[in-house]
């Protein structure tokens, strides 16, 4: 069978039938939906298992599915009841520590159901992919016959920085200073950090723990999935598989391989629901200059004290260029922007504020817009590569630091506003100045510095993107060729894990 092509009624087999299991935040629940998209757009009958407000948040991307002739079923479990207020289900109104922990029981508490799930419609999954958080399901999975596969929604330039941190524990050898080096062995390129830039396993020994939980149950599974694409990090495509000997299919960009990244108005956004700015936010843009806009956007679960973003808006100001900046709901810098806002701040004529959700995929592709600061998120870096726009990085958390040396040492399409502190939204963050801040806007702008080479390189790693998720593209080719090893382990029988 050419696993490129939908199954027809003179097919000998029935279409594969897959499973996507996500977490609940946005940066994990979206581009898995876009994965399922893409899936079902190459034959494959998908079911996304999810809860509520996560199933209405990905409504939009399920619908094109299906109005494309694909096959995508959601099945809604409830949300576990851990004490949080509705606004705080999507993950983005966790207002304190203990709602954010609160949050982070919801991935075991979702065992149960998932388990009922598998036991239900063991005869309707040919293969599990589930989010790696749930480092459980590799055990759920087997014990029902499936095969497991992870999806993390990260780089793998940052999963082999992370395996190099967890085989290694390279701070055992460096001071307890926030400013030692850190140096990651036996990766391509040669990496180094500030160990305040990383997840110290001393002062985050819970986190620590949870990584080495989905690390082993990840060299467990059938292989990984990943939104990312060949040509963006050849050489940890081949370490990841020479070198770590694990199973790996590069598949992105998701959101351009599926077609989601199409929709105007409804991608991400919780019921369709747009703010007044939201919808303005491209007309807007349409009267800006080629290239002149720089966006500002730090993910949905990102914040900044009342200082950071005075000087911020003091950068804005600096930099002497247009910009749209989004403003996340709920944090403390949204309920205190206005009073945050230096005297003569030019909203009124070079600048546009979003409260709120924004469509980021049509932001970065409008002609408009010349650079984006951006968290390093790796659904945020992937759609900037994917429109050619170079960025201005300033990492907090996470996979952040790691996503930062991808595009600013390996891929050369960034400059970095210098953060130094490994720390969440709930945590103290060395400020970064309005001058610092404004000379990284115009060094990407490419007023400074080699800001021509930096856009050069971000054109052509466009360029690449979509040329992987076309037919005959690197992409296109791992969603086939896994269609055809699952069909074969099917057609053999095989068990879960083999």
């Amino acid at each position: 069978m050419d696993a490129s092509m939908a199954p027809t009624k003179g097919d000998e087999q029935p279409p594969l039938r897959m499973l996507f299991f996500p977490f609940l935040l946005p940066g994990h629940l979206i581009p898995m939906a876009d994965m399922a998209a893409l899936f079902a757009a190459r034959g494959v009958r998908c079911t996304i298992l999810t809860t509520p407000l996560q199933a209405s948040t990905i409504r939009s991307i399920v619908d094109r599915a299906n109005t494309s002739l694909g096959s995508v079923d959601v099945v809604v479990v409830p949300f576990p009841d851990v004490g949080l207020p509705p606004s705080a289900e999507s993950g983005t109104g966790l207002t304190s520590k203990d709602y954010n922990d609160r949050f982070l029981q919801t991935a075991e508490l979702l065992r149960e159901p998932f388990r009922r799930f598998l036991s239900d419609h063991h005869a309707e999954i040919d293969a599990v992919v589930s989010d790696g958080i749930f480092h459980w399901s590799v055990d759920e999975a087997a014990e029902h016959g499936f095969p497991r596969i992870t999806f993390l929604g990260t780089s793998m330039f940052a999963r082999s920085c992370t395996e190099a941190m967890l085989c290694s524990n390279p701070f055992e050898a460096c001071s307890d200073d926030p400013a030692a080096v850190v140096s990651l062995p036996g990766l391509p390129h040669p990496v180094v950090e500030l160990r305040g830039q990383l997840m110290d396993p001393v002062k985050r020994s819970h986190e620590w723990a949870l990584f080495q939980l989905i690390h082993a149950a990840d060299r467990r599974s059938y292989g990984e999935l990943f939104n990312s694409f060949h040509e963006l990090e050849p050489a940890y495509a081949e370490h990841y598989r020479a070198t770590l000997h694990r199973r790996a299919w590069l598949v992105g960009p998701v959101a351009l391989a599926s077609g989601s990244g199409k929709d105007v108005a409804s991608r991400g956004a919780i019921a369709g629901t747009l703010s007044p700015e939201a919808i303005g936010c491209l007309r807007w843009l349409d009267k800006k200059p080629a290239s002149s806009v720089v966006y500002v956007s730090f993910g949905t679960m990102t914040s900044f004290s009342p200082e950071q973003t005075r000087e911020l808006a003091r950068g804005l100001d600096l930099s002497g260029k247009n910009f749209l900046w989004v403003i996340t709901n709920g944090s403390a810098a949204a309920a205190s922007v206005d009073i945050c806002m230096p005297d003569g701040f030019p909203t009124a004529h070079r600048g546009y504020v979003v409260h709120g959700w924004a469509p980021q995929v049509l932001i970065l592709n409008h002609p408009a817009v010349g650079g984006f600061m951006t968290h390093c998120g790796w659904n945020s870096t992937l759609e900037a590569v994917s429109a050619g726009v170079p960025m201005v990085t300033w990492p907090r958390y996470a996979d952040q630091f790691h996503n930062e040396k991808l595009v600013v040492e390996v891929l050369g399409v960034g400059v970095s506003v210098g953060a130094e502190d490994y720390a969440t939204w709930m945590e103290t963050h060395r400020v970064i100045t309005g001058q610092v801040i404004a000379e990284s806007i115009r060094k990407v702008m490419k007023e400074e510095g080699n800001g021509d080479m930096i856009r050069k390189r971000a054109e052509e790693l466009r360029a690449k993107a979509r040329a992987a998720v076309e037919k005959g593209g690197s992409s296109y080719d791992d969603v086939g060729q896994l269609m055809e090893e699952l069909i074969a382990r099917r057609c053999s029988g095989r068990k879960a894990g083999g």
